[in-house]
């Protein structure tokens, strides 16, 4: 075999592994992606049940019933409400009209099942994909009160 030859043949096989690494890193990143939807993308947007994904908003003003450790809550962006479930400790700082994320997955019945909820952790945060999802709805007030959302009531989603 040629210098040349061999020189390619290394170069291939080492492509070959980078290829193949490259694919396993893929593989792991798609099973831990989780995306974001505001409650009227998700109403907008069918998904299968079962999915694993995040939905974020407003809690609803007198919508948090607590039954022992489990919560149910509504989340709104303005528009659309959702129903959500969640069985555990709230953080502290999780209260009606205020930002918060969960991740979960969307039930056969339309009910949102939290595994995990985050709240904002001081008065000017709110989550990034919350602010967008305010903004794109049109409810967003620059340095306002985002608790403080005009506009007729919202839709309801199971």
């Amino acid at each position: 075999m040629k210098r040349k030859h061999k020189r390619l043949t290394i170069l291939l096989l080492g492509l070959a592994a980078l290829g193949g690494a490259t694919a396993l890193v893929l593989a792991a990143f798609s099973d831990n992606l989780v995306f974001f939807y505001s409650p009227s993308e998700l109403a907008a947007k069918p998904l299968g049940a079962g999915q694993r994904i995040r939905i974020g908003g407003l809690v609803e003003t007198h919508s948090v019933a607590h039954e022992g450790s489990r919560v149910e809550f509504r989340v709104t962006d303005g528009k659309t409400e959702m129903a959500v479930t969640y069985d555990g400790a709230l953080p502290d700082l999780f209260r009606e009209g205020q930002g918060v994320v969960a991740e979960g997955r969307l039930g056969a019945d339309g009910v949102f099942v939290a595994s995990t909820v985050l709240a904002k952790h001081d008065e000017r945060y709110m989550p990034p994909e919350v602010v967008d999802a305010l903004k794109k709805s049109g409810h967003w007030q620059e340095g306002g009160d985002p608790s403080a959302l005009a506009g007729p009531p919202p839709a309801r989603v199971p």
